[in-house]
């Protein structure tokens, strides 16, 4: 189905205050910069972002943690943002560190519709609190549940059409998984491109997921 570009402002209008957002990207590249900057601007408020961390100061998601955007972060590590940790340190946001892969996993899970993942990592430590564990051929498992959003906030090298989109490089870590994990998806695209264009064998997302797409800044 053909997509119709909204404007970025438009976007961000969707987004209600409250809601659970993924953003992709890792460290800030690969994230959907315009639409970050556009929550910002219409003062977004008591977002729970997932992520895979919230960058740098004022870089990417760590816009948002700067503005006052975000009430809860879940994300695999704040070690590159010392606001993040320090309005963590003052209970002015919550965090739930998760690891990285069970991250991936998770959102993963979300997308394909299971009801959670198995994974050693964690077992004995913290982040098996309040967790069911089980025992396989004599190994432990944590159960971690399914991650899932209100909203996917993507950034794609390309987009045609029709929605379907081509990643570059660190882009694709994140990007590709969440766009299965969200009610809405909503893209940024470097181009947008005729249909066609992208050749069948390099869409890494499908326009089937995709809602929205995000128009050229003018």
């Amino acid at each position: 189905m053909r997509k119709s570009a909204i404007t970025v402002e438009a976007a961000a209008q969707l987004v209600p205050d409250g809601a659970r957002v993924m953003i992709g990207g890792f460290l800030g590249v690969g994230s959907p910069d315009r639409l970050i900057d556009a929550l910002v601007a219409r003062g977004a408020r008591a977002l729970t972002i997932i992520g895979n961390d919230t960058a740098y100061p004022n870089v990417g998601v760590g816009r948002l943690i700067e503005a006052g955007c975000v009430a809860r972060a879940e994300v695999s590590h704040i070690g590159t943002n010392p606001t993040t940790q320090r309005l963590m340190s003052a209970r002015a946001i919550d965090v739930e560190l998760i690891p990285q892969g069970t991250l991936a996993e998770r959102i993963r899970a979300a997308g394909s519709g299971l009801g959670g993942v198995l994974t050693p990592t964690g077992v004995g430590t913290i982040v098996s609190d309040g967790k069911q564990v089980i025992e396989i051929d004599g190994a432990s498992f944590l159960i971690e549940k399914p991650l899932r959003a209100d909203f996917a906030l993507l950034r794609a090298h390309e987009a045609d059409y029709y929605g379907n989109l081509t990643y570059r490089l660190t882009a694709a870590n994140f990007n590709p998984v969440m766009a299965f994990a969200a009610d809405c998806v909503i893209v940024e695209a470097n181009e947008i491109v005729p249909v066609g264009v992208i050749p069948p064998d390099a869409v890494r997302t499908p326009g089937v997921l995709v809602t929205h797409i995000v128009g050229r800044a003018r």
